[in-house]
């Protein structure tokens, strides 16, 4: 009978701790999440009312509609910047993740210190500032015409790999050797067994890496900014940057529209992807 008591405390008790952590956790989404609300009531907003009342709902005063929207993409050009962060955005991340998937399989399976040379570079790629080496990459990128949205690929599959080829690493070491033993005992070579048997038990963390490789390439400003030929293209952050003018003069109204349309892309691919990250962030975090 006191078994049973001590049970049902102990069950109220992970009651309450539920309902109080439920509480905690969604007073910090909100807290997350308002500064999204507030760009989007500001985009709907004329620019007056965004200054003298930022945090306010708009009303039949202030409601500016879809205006915003229009006078940003007139001044932006915004869809050819979009053009050029899709093609940035999607080359860099297939590209990253065929190359770091198939040398993290490669790291893991030929034992030796050449690979082990090549994993210590990918680790010491992850802690070295990029400021450290903008300016020479700039120039070097230049000197090898890879100005242009093609171009740029390569320079973010460089900084791009060391954390690919470290999750892709963790979870090559919970796979089971014997799988591509008797892939390769049926014939298989060794580009068929990593693109038929690896590869796709790899989802979780290849979801993981595309995840996070597309919020920083598609958000990342200075890197294009620094690589690209500004006068041919231009990412979303430079022409949204663009709309802040001389003197310290920003047109609130049309950069918080632009934002909304900026983020919306990158909000859908990660609520489609999102119930994989976890999986794959604790499968890469396998230890040999």
């Amino acid at each position: 009978m006191a078994k049973n008591t001590d049970n049902q405390v102990s069950a109220v008790r992970k009651a309450k701790h539920g309902w109080l952590l439920t509480l905690i956790f969604t007073l910090i989404a909100v807290l997350w999440l308002y500064p999204i609300f507030l760009v989007v009531i500001n985009a709907v907003k004329k620019k007056a009312f965004i200054t003298r009342e930022p945090f306010a709902l708009p009303d039949g005063r202030s409601f500016f509609g879809l205006k915003n929207f229009v006078s940003g993409i007139e001044k932006t050009n915004f869809f050819s910047a979009m053009g050029n962060s899709v093609i940035i955005t999607v080359g860099s991340v297939i590209v990253i993740i065929v190359c770091t998937a198939m040398c993290a399989w490669y790291i893991n399976r030929v034992k030796g210190k050449i690979s082990s040379a090549m994993y210590t570079g990918c680790l010491f790629a992850m802690i070295v500032p990029f400021q450290m080496v903008m300016f020479s990459l700039s120039k070097l990128a230049n000197m090898m015409h890879l100005s242009n949205p093609i171009g740029i690929i390569v320079v973010y599959l460089g900084f791009g790999a060391g954390q690919a080829v470290f999750m892709f690493s963790g979870f090559v070491k919970s796979i089971p050797l014997e799988i591509e033993e008797a892939a390769m005992i049926d014939g298989c070579t060794p580009l068929q067994t990593f693109f038929q048997i690896v590869f796709p038990i790899m989802k979780p963390t290849t979801i993981t890496v595309a995840i996070l490789e597309a919020m920083w390439i598609w958000n990342d400003y200075l890197l294009p900014y620094l690589v690209l030929d500004l006068k041919k293209y231009k990412t979303i952050p430079i022409v949204i940057q663009y709309l802040k003018g001389g003197y310290g003069a920003v047109d609130w109204g049309t950069m918080m529209a632009m934002l909304v349309l900026a983020i919306i892309p990158i909000i859908i691919f990660y609520a489609a992807c999102q119930k994989y990250i976890i999986e794959g962030v604790v499968a890469g975090a396998v230890k040999g």
